[in-house]
């Protein structure tokens, strides 16, 4: 994510939802169980919430009403109430608008319905009207008449040509087709749409267009991405739509929650790899040395790049007989260079790579890192965090900025949190029998530039994919 977008982002007092294939899907009606926690979130922090939608009120199904939005921006824009129901805005479509409507579906031979402000009605029902609507209102009364009696906000083809039926030029005055179903379009009024809509919510709140974000998928979208400070389209949206996006949400199904991460709206919910290695998905290492086996998780999710380079140097045997060429008891144990000398190494990718910091991963005792020059000087070289002696308390790291979890154990196990931030942490020493070998490796005698005495050789890194 750029920082202009992250800039718009400080800006946001309101944020608002597309329904259909946006907060859940259409077709079977999952919810993800994160965008509970983006509602909860966002209200914590003083900011409005509300949804955009194409459906009325009374088709905004009960898990989406317990999410308890501000406002909600129903059928286009053209019906807009608060969370007590109390009418914001309305703009029934005219009568005699309607009336010509219908005499023009009766000449083409198609189908249509209406929205009104309590309940829809349809011309007919066939499996061809039952399917568009059906997923949306359920089973929905046959009145084509219903103009007569109640107010209309926007109304609904029911047919099988798609984007070649268009509007005759009289309609085309009054009216416009946005497409939402292979067999359907919605009927809208020219000059209503979920943008004019939100703006009347925006009037009353004092807030400008550049203090919304929101959240939307298809091509009744376009007019409130257009009119939205910040706009996010859903991965599988409309690829129109993604063009005018600020930001694209990841495919996985809390791409909602990721992107209201990146942009800062919703604190991250942060885990711990280190703390429970059991519940890690990636490869295991087994560094076999000289003087024993130390078995490491490894995490690519956290630094994928990283881990990439170690296995792939591993299975190549680029360190088969490489040495341990920096020991230093209550620090930590170095190698993974070649020459030896602590000056040499290259990585797969044929050059010094950047760094993959994580506010996930840590420096504690047991951790694997990589040895730098500076800033994005990866190469071949690696540490093994060995420090068992911490001279801070946890209270202290917490005040620092470390997470209290993690502050608890560097406190209780050790490690070197000044390193933190500052070299890639990609992997984990799993069991008892590991710590021993490396504490074992950490007490033999150096001599100049904590060098061994007597070489402490890596045989070999065997991976378990």
């Amino acid at each position: 994510m750029d920082a202009k977008t992250k800039y718009k982002a400080k800006k946001i007092k309101a944020v608002f939802f597309d329904i259909d294939d946006t907060l859940r899907i259409k077709d079977t009606g999952f919810m993800p169980d994160s965008i509970k926690k983006v509602f909860s979130a966002l209200k914590a922090k003083g900011i409005v919430t509300g949804l955009a939608s194409g459906r009325a009120l009374y088709g905004v199904v009960p898990e989406i009403r317990a999410l308890e939005p501000d406002y909600y921006v129903t059928i286009n824009g053209a019906y807009v109430v608060d969370k007590k129901g109390q009418e914001i805005y309305t703009d029934a479509l005219p009568k005699e608008v309607i009336e010509k409507y219908v005499t023009w579906c009766r000449q083409v031979d198609i189908e249509f319905g209406f929205a009104g402000g309590q309940k829809p009605a349809v011309s007919k029902r066939d499996d061809l009207v039952d399917n568009a609507i059906g997923p949306v209102y359920g089973q929905v009364d046959v009145d084509p008449d219903f103009y007569k009696h109640s107010s209309v906000y926007h109304m609904w083809t029911f047919e099988d040509q798609g984007d070649v039926l268009q509007l005759s030029d009289d309609l085309l005055k009054d009216v416009r087709l946005v497409r939402w179903h292979e067999n359907s379009s919605d009927v809208i009024k020219n000059g209503i749409s979920k943008a004019s809509g939100l703006a009347h919510v925006l009037e009353k709140l004092n807030l400008k267009p550049e203090n919304l974000l929101v959240f939307g998928d298809g091509p009744n979208d376009m007019e409130l991405f257009d009119y939205a400070g910040l706009s996010v389209a859903m991965g599988v949206s409309d690829p129109e739509l993604q063009k005018k996006a600020d930001f694209i949400t990841k495919t996985e199904e809390d791409g909602i929650l990721y992107a209201l991460e990146e942009l800062g709206l919703v604190e991250k919910e942060l885990h711990f790899p280190q703390m429970d290695l059991t519940a890690v998905q990636g490869p295991i290492a087994t560094i076999k040395t000289n003087h024993g086996d130390m078995k490491i998780k490894l995490f690519p999710e956290h630094a994928p790049k990283t881990v990439a380079n170690f296995v792939a140097l591993s299975k190549d045997g680029y360190y088969d007989g490489v040495i341990f060429h920096r020991i230093i008891k209550d620090f930590m144990i170095q190698g993974g260079d070649p020459t030896g000398t602590g000056m040499g190494g290259s990585s797969i990718y044929g050059d010094k790579f950047e760094d993959e910091f994580s506010m996930e991963v840590f420096n504690l005792r047991g951790a694997l890192s990589m040895a730098n020059a500076g800033p994005n000087t990866n190469g071949s070289q690696f540490f093994i965090v060995q420090n068992s002696k911490l001279p801070y308390a946890a209270k202290e790291l917490e005040r620092g900025g470390w997470p209290a979890p993690i502050a608890t154990l560097y406190a209780e196990k050790g490690g070197t949190p000044h390193l933190d931030q500052r070299h890639t942490v990609f992997g984990q020493l799993m069991d008892e029998a590991s710590f021993q070998i490396l504490d074992a490796i950490s007490a033999v005698e150096t001599g100049a530039q904590d060098k061994p005495v007597e070489d402490v050789v890596i045989i070999g890194v065997e991976i378990e994919d």
